[in-house]
Order: C-alpha cells, then structure tokens, then sequence
C-alpha cells in the first residue's frame, strides 16, 4: 500500500520513485501487459466448456445415463411378457425294407405302408407375474442405483470445477511468479550497474561487482524456469477446457481474500451427508439389505398370469387313410410355483447376504469418518492458508521497507552492495510465496467444499467476483 502511495504522489509531483515502488510498478505494468490485447475467460465460461470437452467427465456422464436404461430393465420384469411361436413339423414313414411290414400290406391288399404327416401350430404364449418378491426387491434395487448414479455424477462435476480451479489458478501463479522474476531481474540489473559504475570509480571492489553478476545471473535462469512453466500450466488448461492459447482473467488488486463461511469446523461436518461417498455407501448398504430381501424370497411362493392361444394343422398323405385336422386352442390359468426344498442353497445365500450387509454397514461407517476428517482437515488447512497469506503480506510490507532502507545504507555507505542484494532476492522470494499461497487458499476452499459435499457450480461464480473485469 505505501508503494502504491508513492506511485500516486511520483505521478503527481514528478519525483524519482524508490526501488521498491519500481518493482511494484513492475509487477502491475507486466501483469496487465500479459492480459493486454487478448479476451481473457472467467472459471463459469472454461466450466462450460470442459463438461462438453474433458473426457473424464463425459465418461461419468455417460456411465450415469445408462443406470437410467438398466433400471428400466427391473422394472420390464412387472410387464407382461409375450411370446410368438410357431412350429412345422414333417413326419415320412417308410416300411419297404421291412419284411413283416411288407407282409402285412400284401395281405391288406396294398403295395406298402408308406406315409407323411405335417403339422403346423403357431401359438401365442403370455406370462403375467402376480406375486414375486423377488422381483419387488430387484425394483428396489434399481430405484437405489439411480441414486447411486446421481452421487457418482455429483462426485465427476465436483472434481472437474476443482480440476478446473486448480489448472486455472496454476496458470496464474505462474504468470505471477513470472512477472516477479523479471522485475527481480531487472533490479538486479540496475544493482549490477550500480556496482560496475562503483568500481569503476574506485568506491567498490571487484567482489561486489561479481556478487551483483552471480545474482543476476541466478535470476535469468529463474526467469527461464518461470517461463517454461507458465508453458506447461497454460497447456494443461487447455487440454482440460479444448481450447487453444486460453487466457485466464487475473486476480483484482488490491487482493483481499473472502472470509470461509461457515467459520467453524463442525458447522462443515454438518454438511457431510451429501457427500457423493456417504450417499454411494448409504446405497450400498440398502443394496445389501434388498440382496438379503431376495434371498429370503426364494422361500415364498411365486404365482403368475399365464395365457396361450394356438392354431394347429394336421395334414397326411399315403395309402392309408389320414384324416386332415385343424383347431385353436386356447388356455387361461395361474401357475403357481412353491420351493420345497433347495439342498440348503436358499438358507446359505441367506447367511452370505447378511454378512455382505454387515459388510456395508462397516463401509457407510469408513465412509462418514473418512469425509469428516477430510473436511476438518480441509477446513484447518484454509485456515492455515488464510492466515500464511496474511503473514506473507506483512512479510512482503516489511521486505519492501527493508530493500529501500538498504538502498538508502548503501548509497550513504553504511550498507554494502551484497545487503542490498539480499534484501532484493528477500523480497521477490516473499512475493512468490505470498502469490503461491493466495492462490493455494482459494483451491483449499474449493477442496474443502468437494470434501463436505456442498460443492456446486455456482461457487465459480464467487469466484469470479475475485477475478478483474473483462
């Protein structure tokens, strides 16, 4: 804040700005030069596009789209099932190589027993279930699993905004620790300058001269390193959002960080139950409870519906008299189906179930444990963060007070050019690790709202409000 009042009143004035205001001229300059010339995107226009273009969350969204389809599966086991069938069936019936057949014919007068009969049926079959318990609880099931499919394509929405918060914000950290890079060296440039000019006159040595090299030096590689990540970051956004070269908007300045609300741990513990992981158990155990339900169904009787409607044609030939038939048929009845005994399948599939429901009782209560430490976890880490970013603030005040009164020691000679170096290298390194953990504390808030399981798509929009205008 007092660089930016000294910026002001250099405007006003016209007087020489100190170092530290020229960094933080710098930085400002730099970071709107990066956004200068493009149409830079907030979180909710990227948030779109990745849902039509990350490959990870389509696959959830077409695995949840098909548990729809399988449920109505279950539920085809209450309709009536219909059947068309028809059969034609040609019978030849040949005695010539048989000598009391041919006997027999001559006796009768004929020259054999030779003949062929068709038949022909086409019948229409249809089975009704009246009672089955079996079937009711596969229905139940089915009911669970498109909730289970429902917390599945929560958990695939939750992790692609906090995929995309994270490589959105890496992008800008990295630019940010750019833009540091460079005005730190550019500072140490003009400190390099400074000692070569001192030298030169005979007020400085030659070692303060190669202190100002090395340093300087050190800080173009930094530059390099810097550069090459915002590379990598920039190409991660992309391929997560399928665009090109995208160009995210930077933070306002001044920053000034939202306060966590809820502000106590527990209050978040009390969201937990929407967790896509606790609802997926909860699932799992009624899953289990309906298994236990259909086994024990295997004990009751089952009754249904059946129908048939059949035309059959009788057609012969030969020197015997076949008399040509035809006739429907048709049948109406309840079939009723009651076990008796299994070999003692039911009563172990029973025993089975029931410890495969213990089973997910014990993983409903992992499930709730491990989402209430997350979340707590979550939760103290922003805190941590929040109050990391506050030091660092205080810290990046301090380093900036303490490179100009170096600068003033060292121009006056009570200071020597490796304190003025030191301070300047201080100050870039609180700037990086100040920028670093702004933006690791709004990824943690995103985080901890994932863990909780009140995370929704609206969220980016709050954080948009933290993003400069277009």
């Amino acid at each position: 804040m007092s660089s930016t009042r000294e910026i002001r009143t250099a405007r006003r004035s016209g007087s020489p700005l100190s170092a530290p205001a020229r960094l933080s001229l710098a930085v400002a300059l730099a970071l709107s030069g990066l956004s200068a010339g493009v149409q830079a995107q907030s979180l909710v226009d990227l948030y779109q596009a990745a849902k039509s273009y990350d490959a990870a969350y389509l696959s959830a969204k077409s695995q949840a789209d098909s548990a729809q389809y399988k449920a109505a599966q279950a539920y085809a086991q209450r309709m009536p099932l219909v059947n068309l069938k028809g059969t034609l069936t040609r019978q030849h019936f040949d005695s010539s190589d048989n000598d009391a057949a041919r006997a027999a014919a001559s006796q009768a007068g004929l020259s054999s027993t030779n003949y062929s009969i068709t038949s022909k049926q086409l019948a229409l079959q249809g089975r009704q279930s009246l009672y089955n318990r079996s079937i009711s609880a596969s229905i139940e099931q089915a009911d669970q699993s498109l909730v289970a499919a429902e917390a599945d394509m929560k958990a695939a929405e939750d992790d692609l905004i906090v995929r995309l918060s994270q490589a959105y914000f890496d992008v800008l950290a990295a630019k940010d620790v750019l833009v540091t890079a460079q005005a730190n060296k550019k500072a140490l440039a003009e400190q390099l300058a400074s000692a070569k000019r001192n030298f030169e006159v005979g007020n400085a040595t030659i070692t303060d001269t190669r202190e100002a090299q090395a340093r300087h030096d050190l800080a173009t590689a930094q530059e390099i390193a810097a550069e090459n990540d915002v590379k990598v970051k920039s190409i991660a956004l992309d391929q997560l959002v399928g665009q090109q070269d995208v160009k995210p908007r930077p933070l306002m300045t001044p920053v000034a960080l939202p306060a966590l609300v809820p502000s106590n741990a527990e209050d978040w513990v009390t969201l937990t139950p929407s967790s896509p992981a606790i609802r997926k158990a909860e699932v799992g155990l009624e899953f289990a409870k309906l298994e236990t339900k259909k086994a024990r169904a295997e004990h009751l009787p089952t009754a249904d519906l059946v129908a048939s409607l059949s035309r059959n044609e009788v057609e012969g030939s030969g020197p015997v008299t076949v008399t040509a038939t035809s006739g429907t048929t048709a049948s109406l009845g309840v079939e009723v189906n009651v076990p008796i005994f299994t070999g003692f399948a039911t009563q172990n599939k029973i025993k089975e179930t029931l410890s495969l429901q213990d089973k997910s009782e014990r993983d409903l209560d992992n499930a709730k444990r491990s989402v209430t430490l997350a979340t707590r976890q979550a939760f103290f880490g922003v805190q941590s963060g929040m109050a990391q970013v506050k030091a660092l603030e205080a810290a990046e005040a301090s380093a900036k007070l303490a490179l100009e009164a170096t600068q003033l020691g060292y121009r006056v000679g009570v200071r020597v050019n490796k304190d003025v170096l030191d301070a300047q290298t201080a100050l870039s390194s609180t700037q990086k690790d100040l920028y670093k953990a702004r933006y690791d504390v709004i990824v943690a808030t995103m985080k901890l709202r994932q863990a909780s399981g009140s995370l929704k798509p609206e969220d980016l929009d709050n954080l948009n409000k933290l993003l400069s205008p277009q």
